[in-house]
């Protein structure tokens, strides 16, 4: 019997953050019956919910959920069961130290943060007193109290250290309600697998400032990709990390890119089904918004050294040069400082100085290969996923061109196909011998008869439907503005 249940008593929860995730899971557990406190520090945020509860859309929509939420707690409330800490990572410690005297002593602290943040809350609440939770789906707030799931998924709970106890195991239970929960033995493995895809689709989310179906449609975007996560993966190769498969599918040390790969002039099957996994994931998540670029709209700290600040500092410890995550880093900084602006230009031009040859003899490991991409066009219609995936065994731009064969250009997101050299033109045929001259033309035909008159118009009354103005038809709404998505209340 777990813990929480032997006390014949609801487990009580604290829900730290009511931003996108934290919102989603406070409504969803509402909903579900349990005894939820939602706390956030924006007060137009739980004034919201407090007028008109949880207004869910989406993914799994529970329609409006009533419930109340607090932006302070008072002084009697607590002890909790579980603290679910669901702000931004540059919140997260001062949030747990603000709520660990309300924790009860056998409850447990829930790391629901992106990056290596379970260390961070042990040094406040005790390892034996955290539970790492690596969340697979994704949620945005388009207004405050308007929560929308962008996309399905689940949990993966584990341990710092050691396998799951009871209270993982009751945790497991109360977060079913929202989708498929996993609970591990190996936490940091699954941590750092979620950090390369994390390092990967947020930072290139805030970068080129759109949503990650579009983004991963370009093939440049892809090949970025897919050296941020081979760094990931050879970072957490140097700290024994053992890596787990990311929602039971994507297998990182699988997709990490090998020196041959790097070194392909022509593309290979192996980066063919890269390539096509990475379309996969950008079709199934395409509606997903870089929490990092909601973070820096609304003037928050955009957290990139909670995601490839770790890898560059961790490289760092092993030797290892990390180029790709270090640029990604300061691109960022650039966008925080207002030097640069999220935009697909911006994300373009980050790959071409990523592929020049101080970049690659900065470092002898990922990233270190030179390859020009072909100039970013203007946006051009997007195409079908079979032309994307075509796209990524096109020959390398740095590729010498073989003889008599002008080789395929990418022009934006279009594919020209090869096409054979000119040859000389055949001499141009003879004239045609001169058309017979026309027949002379008929004789004109004699002149109508003229028509009778007319008689004169009858008087006409407007009928209602004649004499009323036409209303014009309502214009089409257009879209609706979207809103940051804060990861925090």
């Amino acid at each position: 019997m777990s813990p929480a249940m032997s006390t014949a008593r609801k487990p009580r929860i604290l829900v730290v953050g009511c931003g996108g995730i934290g919102g989603t899971v406070a409504a969803s557990l509402t909903y579900a019956g349990h005894d939820v406190t939602p706390l956030t520090k924006n007060e137009l945020i739980a004034d919201a919910i407090n007028t008109y509860g949880f207004r869910t859309r989406g993914e799994q929509s529970l329609g409006d959920v009533p419930a109340r939420a607090v932006h302070e707690l008072g002084k009697d409330v607590g002890p909790f069961d579980y603290v679910l800490l669901c702000t931004q990572p540059p919140q997260v410690e001062d949030a747990a130290r603000s709520v660990v005297d309300r924790l009860a002593e056998n409850g447990a602290m829930v790391v629901f943060q992106n990056g290596l943040c379970e260390p961070r809350i042990a040094e406040i609440a005790g390892s034996h007193r955290v539970i790492g939770g690596i969340i697979a789906w994704g949620a945005s707030m388009i207004e405050p109290g308007i929560y929308d799931r962008t996309s399905s998924g689940g949990f993966t709970l584990g341990r710092i250290e050691g396998p799951p106890d009871e209270r993982v195991r009751e945790l497991e239970m109360l977060l079913e309600v929202m989708g498929p929960v996993v609970v591990t033995d190996n936490l940091m493995g699954a941590r750092w697998s979620k950090l390369a895809i994390n390092c990967a689709i947020s930072s290139m989310g805030a970068i080129g400032g759109d949503r990650l179906g579009v983004l991963l449609r370009k093939r440049f975007v892809r090949r970025l990709a897919l050296e941020i996560m081979s760094e990931t993966v050879e970072v957490a190769r140097a700290e024994n990390v053992r890596l787990e498969k990311v929602s039971g599918t994507v297998d990182l040390d699988w997709i990490a890119l090998t020196e041959d790969e790097r070194a392909a002039a022509l593309g290979s099957p192996g980066l063919f089904a890269k390539h096509a996994l990475l379309l996969a994931v950008g079709t199934r998540y395409r509606r997903l918004r870089s929490s990092m670029l909601n973070a820096i709209e609304r003037g928050r700290p955009a957290g990139v050294e909670f995601l490839n600040g770790e890898i560059v500092e961790h490289g760092k410890r092993h030797g290892i040069g990390t180029p790709i995550n270090a640029a990604v880093m300061d691109e960022v900084t650039r966008i925080v400082a207002g030097k640069s602006r999220p935009s697909h230009d911006t994300l373009a031009a980050l790959f071409q100085r990523t592929r020049e040859p101080r970049v690659a003899e900065a470092a002898p490991v990922a990233g270190a290969v030179v390859e020009t991409p072909a100039e970013p066009e203007a946006p051009v219609e997007e195409p079908s996923a079979s032309t994307a995936l075509l796209e990524s065994t096109l020959p390398s731009p740095d590729a010498p061109p073989a003889p008599a064969t002008v080789e395929p250009q990418i022009v934006g997101m279009e594919v020209e196909a090869p096409v054979p050299a000119p040859e000389p033109p055949p001499p141009a045929p003879e004239p045609p011998p001169p058309a017979p001259e026309p027949p002379p033309p008929a004789p004109e035909p004699p002149p109508p008869a003229p028509e009778p008159p007319e008689p004169p118009p009858a008087e006409h009354t407007p009928n209602a439907a004649e004499s009323e103005p036409v209303a014009e038809p309502p214009e089409a709404p257009q879209d609706q503005p979207y809103f940051p998505d804060p990861n925090e209340g």
